[in-house]
Parts: C-alpha cells; structure tokens; sequence
C-alpha cells in the first residue's frame, strides 16, 4: 500500500494525466483541442477547464482556437453545453485572473 497524501483526488488525477500524456500520440495543441471539446460534452464544471486552460494556452492555442473547439463541436453536443463551456471556460480564466493577480501583489499572504 502507498503512503498516504493530504491530497489523494489531486495525486490520482494528476497521475491519471501523466498516464494519458505518455501513451498520446498527439501533439500538444491537438490534444488540448481533444480535451477541451470532451470537457464540453460533458458540461465539465469550470474547475475543469481551470486545469486544462493554462496548458492550451501553453501549446500556443489563442482564445479564437478555444472558440473554433466549441463551434466545432456545438452541432453534436448542443447549444445549451456549448454555452454552459463557454461560461465555463470564461469563470475558469476570471480564476485564473485573480489568483495571478493575488499572487503578483502578495495580496495572498498575511502581512504583519
């Protein structure tokens, strides 16, 4: 049996992705095209798209690809998913905002 972890969802979803990342074939950006068109389909909450945001945007996908992902896949998931991602995805990224900005001003962090 393994060591417990204060984190044990996060370490198995994190090892799941490694997992996932080292048997694909695809190259970075098609794969986050792939996983952004499944969390649509599956009305994904924004906590999901907050994880795979980042590391779009990494593989060099603009907001626009993020767009074309939706309208891609708007005809076989349905305009109420479509708009629920994109909602989604904008909370996601306003996360993102803020904690970028809280860490950036050291608003975080308790001051004496």
């Amino acid at each position: 049996m393994t060591a417990m972890s204060e984190t044990p969802v996060l370490d198995t979803l994190a090892a799941m992705t490694i997992d996932s990342l080292e048997r694909c074939g695809l190259d970075e950006k098609t794969l986050m095209c792939t996983r952004i068109a499944a969390l649509a389909a599956m009305d994904a909450p924004a906590i999901s798209y907050l994880a795979h945001i980042g590391p779009a945007m990494e593989a060099g996908m603009t907001a626009e690809q993020l767009q074309d992902v939706l309208v891609a896949v708007a005809p076989i998931v349905g305009t109420a998913r479509v708009m629920a991602a994109a909602g989604h995805i904008t909370q996601a990224l306003g996360i993102a905002i803020a904690v970028a900005d809280t860490d950036m001003t050291g608003n975080g962090s308790k001051s004496s």
